[in-house]
């Protein structure tokens, strides 16, 4: 299915590398206009925008940290001004790990995965929502983690993350049905990104092991989903989590 997003706008947080990146390209791609944000890679945010020169005049790049609340209320207000029409879907992407077993974590690790992860995802969507409901309109999509469920050793801050974001959505997409505001997330698995590539081969290929369609995603393929979620035809999906996984 061929989704046109060439009315909508389109911010994705983390978009300029990684998963972020695919989706901001996917929607520029449908014709949307992408406000993609990042925290401090300024080097990848312009590597980003030269790649896809051919959608300049519809690509805007925000430099914001997510888990800072404030900063994220200047983001809104600043949109609320260059965009009088608002924005029509919040990608919430954004996602940082700091790996340690529990009994080892520092207590900074511990909350700066909370906060850039989970009150990232909050703040963007509190603001996001404000703006949603004036024009009775928009699509939430939160990037989760089969972590949530599963749990991973020596992951315990950013599967508790991930397990925060489904929970915010599912009550999220209940608060906000009214106004004809879906929240959902999509939660990929082991994909093909610069974090598998760069893994010891060993372990590699013990993740590969654990995937029953024997081999790792790739970026567009959750962003295909992601763009279903954005589109109108899936007015009725909300509080549902699509697993991008493999079968795991």
């Amino acid at each position: 299915m061929t989704h046109d997003f060439s009315s909508q706008t389109a911010l994705v947080t983390g978009g300029t590398r990684g998963i972020g990146r695919a989706i901001s390209e996917s929607f520029l791609k449908a014709g949307a206009r992408v406000i993609a944000v990042y925290a401090g890679n300024v080097e990848a945010a312009m590597a980003f925008k030269a790649a896809n020169s051919a959608h300049d005049d519809r690509i805007e790049l925000w430099k914001c940290n997510v888990a800072d609340y404030e900063a994220v209320e200047g983001l809104f207000k600043e949109l609320e001004s260059t965009h009088p029409t608002g924005i029509d879907i919040l990608v919430n992407n954004s996602g940082i790990r700091r790996d340690a077993v529990v009994a080892m974590m520092k207590a900074q690790d511990w909350h700066e995965v909370l906060n850039v992860n989970l009150g990232g995802t909050f703040n963007m969507s509190k603001f996001a929502v404000l703006a949603m409901m004036k024009k009775r309109y928009g699509r939430i999509i939160n990037i989760t983690s089969p972590c949530a469920d599963f749990g991973f050793a020596g992951q315990a801050n950013y599967a508790a993350s991930k397990a925060g974001q489904i929970s915010l959505m599912r009550s999220l997409s209940k608060e906000v049905a009214t106004r004809n505001i879906t929240v959902n997330c999509v939660s990929p698995g082991f994909i093909g990104t610069d974090l598998i590539k760069d893994l010891p081969d060993k372990l590699r290929e013990q993740y590969l092991a654990q995937v029953p369609l024997k081999r790792f995603g790739n970026p567009e393929e959750v962003a295909a989903c992601v763009l279903f979620l954005a589109s109108r035809e899936a007015s009725y999906v909300s509080g549902s989590v699509l697993e991008v996984t493999g079968g795991l």
